[in-house]
């Protein structure tokens, strides 16, 4: 689904927890914003503690605005599989809980056939083990993060969790996709 500008559109990603992915998506060449947030939960405007909880059914999110003349939709989900596990089912490492879920939250049915190609095509790829537990939902109840998510890892470096799990999977994207890394 195109944004206010023409030229980009929106696509909503959850892998686990939103410093990571915020991270790794701030330095991806084609996209033009990262926005971290929750969605698709039935609590209306929850706060990081409430999400934290579990029970308010949102997952932690990134909504990216991209270049689709930059970078495509595949691209960015390629990434997306490379810097998460989609096969852990709500849980990312040591974070675990509903709100660290895989997920793709889709804004129109072209998005939607996009990331169900690239599942089905990284599960016959036989890339990973297990299966792969990615939901692919329409994006539904999306709320920003409080201020002091936004831009985490880059206003936080040295914090622990940046130091040994963020830092890591940046290190990762950047080395896996050379070519993707913004100059």
């Amino acid at each position: 689904m195109s944004s206010p500008s023409s030229s980009t559109e929106t696509i909503v990603l959850g892998g686990g927890c939103f410093w990571c992915t915020e991270a790794v998506f701030d330095r991806v060449q084609g996209v033009v914003d990262v926005e971290s947030g929750y969605s698709n939960g039935q609590t209306p405007n929850p706060s990081y503690e409430q999400v934290c909880t579990g029970r308010t059914g949102h997952s932690e999110v990134v909504k990216l605005s991209f270049d689709p003349a930059q970078i495509s939709l595949r691209e960015i989900l390629e990434i997306f599989f490379v810097v998460h596990d989609p096969t852990t089912l709500n849980r990312q490492g040591n974070d675990v809980g509903t709100q660290y879920r895989s997920g793709i939250y889709y804004l129109d049915p072209a998005q939607k056939q996009v990331a169900e190609e690239v599942v089905r095509e990284i599960a016959d790829s036989k890339t990973y083990s297990a299966p792969i537990v990615t939901e692919i939902e329409p994006l539904a109840n999306y709320y920003t993060a409080e201020a002091y998510h936004q831009d985490y890892f880059l206003n936080n470096p040295n914090q622990g969790y940046c130091a040994f799990v963020v830092g890591p999977k940046v290190e990762k994207f950047q080395k896996t996709f050379a070519a993707r890394v913004k100059s």
